[in-house]
């Protein structure tokens, strides 16, 4: 089995797992998001092992925040599911679209000192797919206009997100953060992006409420 064959029955999988639990909230949903939390805090002091205990608070808030920011938007923000569907979305279609855009394009690296597989093509067809299909949830549930905006600017985060984990690892030497997801790595190199975006997106829904 090709390697993209394996990356894309892997994320379809996980695709269904967190709508599932999504969908139910809940218990479900809060012991997804612990264990993914859990999962991305003993990558990253693996990852920054002998770097100091500094590396080892700012790893715990890393998983932390995120986490917290999910439940929040699914039991207390003001759309609930819609807006934790609209998280995802805007996730997922930025890695998609960037992983694809960057193979058909190609052309100059993005950060090659970072990871260079990275392209410029890349970025701009992540924020491409972000905006559209993002956009188009945004007009299907009749959410905040101002959404259509920030889909893009998140879609950026989520690729600074994706680049501040390359580093991390680079640093470290280490290709992957974990080996458990077939054609993805480990938990925190599939969660680089929704770490931002979902901290982004809980921060607005926060700011509209005031």
């Amino acid at each position: 089995m090709s390697e993209l064959a394996k990356r894309a029955i892997a994320g379809m999988i996980m695709i269904v797992i967190a709508l599932g639990a999504a969908v139910i909230g809940g218990n479900p949903f809060a012991i997804l998001v612990a264990a993914a939390g859990g999962m991305m805090y003993y990558e990253w002091s693996r990852v920054v092992r002998g770097w100091g205990l500094h590396w080892m608070v700012a790893g715990f808030f890393y998983a932390l925040l995120p986490s917290l920011a999910l439940l929040w938007i699914r039991e207390r923000g003001p759309h609930k599911l819609e807006m934790l569907v609209w998280v995802f979305i805007i996730t997922w279609s930025t890695d998609i679209g960037a992983y694809f855009a960057g193979r058909a394009i190609g052309g100059p690296k993005l950060a090659p000192t970072v990871s260079p597989n990275k392209t410029w093509a890349g970025l701009i067809g992540g924020m491409s797919a972000a905006t559209l299909l993002g956009g188009a949830w945004v007009l299907l549930f009749d959410l905040d206009r101002l959404l259509l905006l920030l889909a893009p600017v998140f879609a950026l985060g989520a690729q600074v997100g994706d680049l501040f984990e390359s580093g991390l690892k680079r640093r470290a030497g280490v290709k992957d953060s974990g080996t458990w997801l077939p054609g993805h790595g480990g938990a925190l190199d599939r969660l680089d992006g929704l770490v931002v975006v979902a901290v982004l997106t809980a921060c607005y829904e926060l700011a509209i409420l005031q």
